[in-house]
């Protein structure tokens, strides 16, 4: 009686061990919804990625205009490198090259980008005439994604976007 009652109780729970796995059709299905899944957001992901390396630059770019700003109004010209506009800006980061030129109209600032599948901006402030005095007038300007930045342009509404860029929205 003994073996009989082990026997069926090792069938009992054999049995009920079987049966509290996944069979195969059910380890594929979630296997599947993951791919999906991921296959969304991946792309996403490295896009916010790319936004975030982007924004370094739209960030130098904005604060060598003010600089430039900051530097006219006490020079009555513009700052021809970055150490002299005196910001403690690096000339090259991780993901962009930073230059800076100015003559008498205006002053432009390139980040071209070093690393793959990000854009280029560059910067300008422009002289504005308004009746016997003097402004300045700033723009940001990004160019399309693996191509370098291109220099505004000066005239006498200031500096506006070279060709080839768009005004970044402010």
């Amino acid at each position: 009686m003994k073996t009989k009652f082990k026997t069926k109780f090792l069938q009992h729970h054999c049995r009920k061990s079987r049966e509290e796995g996944f069979t195969l059709i059910e380890l594929l299905v979630v296997i599947i919804i993951i791919g999906i899944l991921s296959a969304i957001a991946l792309p996403s992901f490295l896009n916010q990625a790319s936004k975030a390396k982007q924004s370094e630059a739209k960030q130098y770019v904005a604060s060598i205009n003010k600089g430039q700003q900051a530097y006219y109004v006490e020079n009555s010209s513009f700052g021809s490198s970055l150490e002299i506009l005196g910001l403690g800006l690096k000339t090259q980061t991780t993901n962009y090259a930073y230059n800076v030129s100015a003559n008498a109209s205006g002053a432009a600032t390139l980040a071209n980008k070093i690393t793959i599948g990000l854009k280029s901006y560059s910067g300008g402030i422009g002289l504005v005439e308004v009746a016997d005095a003097k402004s300045t007038n700033s723009v940001l300007c990004e160019s399309p994604v693996d191509e370098l930045a291109v220099a505004p342009n000066f005239n006498t509404s200031g500096a506006v976007c070279g060709s080839g860029s768009t005004e970044v929205n402010k």
